[in-house]
């Protein structure tokens, strides 16, 4: 019992350095593996951060560059029918000022000889009063303003007791427009009618006449109460160059067949000159 004892101990020596190896290899293990498991957490997130960052840069770029695009092309398609609506729009303008200056070429019956080309000759103007003394100086008032000429009286030629007329009496005035006055006048007195006509008031050598019932009607006159309302009858004798032929005072001769004017000629001249509508 004796010889057992010291060989326990000596045993129990080496176990005790074993054990104090492990626990030395231990406590060095759990040293490090705090520390690295401290670095971990460290690193971890530097690299989910890292990994985040570019993908919320993604999600603003992406974004950004559709709507770039989106709203970049609607702005240039906007921009182009902009400056293509008003090329297109600017040459009717610049054809509708050049027609009426323009001539219009005469009709087909007139083309190859200027002769044939109708022209007014004269427009007579016309107010028949009826009686004399403070009517026909209104209706002579109202002349000179309309035409800027001084009006010619005209006479009864028979007496007429159911109207009151007496041979000789001043019934009338007239007033003969020729030339560019003739046209004006004309413009104004179609205006008063409407621009329209019938084709009964045309006769078989191309000359017209129509009625206006009140001079109000006419474009730049007004209505004053002391010259009243008058009416007013319009007769316009169209020719063609070389009617002067019947007209001079030396070797007067006739017109040929050939040369006189027709109604249908006169009916296109007036819609030709004036856009006269005639029915």
């Amino acid at each position: 019992m004796a010889e057992e004892n010291p060989v326990a101990p000596k045993e129990t020596k080496v176990e005790a350095a074993k054990k104090v190896a492990k626990a030395q290899a231990s406590v060095t293990e759990q040293k490090a593996a705090p520390a690295k498991k401290a670095v971990e957490p460290k690193v971890a997130p530097t690299e989910t951060k890292v990994a985040e960052e570019p993908v919320a840069t993604e999600k603003k770029v992406a974004p950004k560059e559709k709507v770039t695009e989106a709203t970049a092309a609607p702005v240039k398609e906007e921009k182009v029918a902009e400056t293509e609506v008003p090329s297109v729009e600017e040459e009717p303008v610049t054809e509708k000022k050049v027609e009426p200056k323009m001539v219009k070429p005469p009709r087909k019956e007139w083309t190859g000889n200027p002769m044939l080309i109708p022209v007014i000759e004269k427009v007579t103007v016309n107010m028949s009063v009826g009686q004399s003394g403070r009517p026909l100086e209104q209706a002579e008032t109202i002349l000179k303003k309309l035409t800027d000429q001084k009006p010619s009286k005209r006479k009864a030629k028979k007496t007429v007791r159911e109207f009151g007329i007496r041979k000789g009496e001043s019934i009338a005035c007239l007033v003969t427009l020729r030339g560019e006055k003739a046209k004006a006048f004309l413009r104004k007195a179609f205006y008063a009618v409407e621009n329209k006509l019938s084709k009964y008031c045309f006769d078989r050598q191309g000359n017209f006449a129509f009625g206006i019932k009140e001079h109000i009607n006419i474009p730049g006159t007004r209505y004053s109460p002391e010259l009243g309302i008058h009416g007013m009858d319009v007769a316009v004798s169209l020719g063609r160059a070389g009617y002067r032929v019947k007209r001079r005072h030396r070797n007067k001769s006739k017109i040929g067949k050939d040369h006189l004017l027709t109604a249908k000629e006169a009916i296109l001249f007036i819609k030709d000159e004036f856009d006269v509508e005639i029915a």
